[in-house]
């Protein structure tokens, strides 16, 4: 009924190891704010594939101080066409934001993703604790998933979202913080 469905592989604690595994396995951009804002740190990394078909969405999260204040944390999700893990970590029934973002209305965000402007719309009746955000890059969904509410401010800072898969030697100075626990259960 669904199609065909991908797993969500088990989290992965951050570290500089682990994201190269994720990115050596994956099909898709594996997005993460880079230079990450001031004291934010990467937090974890999870995928949704399997060993045949690679990794065909992905999940970077990200925890620092909140633009108002208090803890901020950030999930970038890439993915395919009906994959879901943006939808899972945004909280709504779809596998994609389509129909939950107005896309006739001018886009709330803008990010330079692979060196490209990508507009990003809000996603709308998500729940009351995060900010949701979404558009496309690369063919692909990308999603800006951030807790709390507030903190979606930081969407409106002009991010520069960095493929790692790109990054080569850099990779080695990603400052790594606890696993988020959002990674888990959003």
């Amino acid at each position: 009924m669904h199609g065909t469905v991908y797993p969500l592989q088990p989290v992965i604690p951050p570290s500089v190891e682990a994201l190269g595994a994720v990115l050596h396995r994956t099909h898709v951009p594996v997005w993460m704010p880079w230079p990450l804002p001031v004291g934010w740190l990467f937090t974890g990394v999870a995928y949704a594939g399997d060993d045949r078909s690679g990794g065909r969405g992905t999940a970077v999260a990200c925890s620092g101080p909140g633009p108002l204040g208090g803890p901020g944390e950030l999930i970038l999700v890439a993915e395919e066409l009906g994959v879901g893990l943006g939808a899972r970590y945004a909280g709504i029934d779809s596998p994609d934001p389509g129909s939950y973002m107005n896309i006739e209305k001018p886009p709330e965000a803008k990010v330079l993703a692979a060196g490209r402007p990508t507009p990003l719309w809000h996603v709308y009746r998500t729940p009351d604790d995060r900010a949701v955000f979404a558009g496309e890059a690369l063919g692909m969904w990308v999603w800006a998933v951030m807790w709390p509410e507030q903190s979606g401010l930081l969407m409106y800072d002009e991010l520069v979202l960095t493929d790692l898969r790109d990054v080569g030697a850099e990779l080695d100075l990603v400052p790594c913080g606890a696993l988020s626990p959002r990674l888990l259960r959003p």
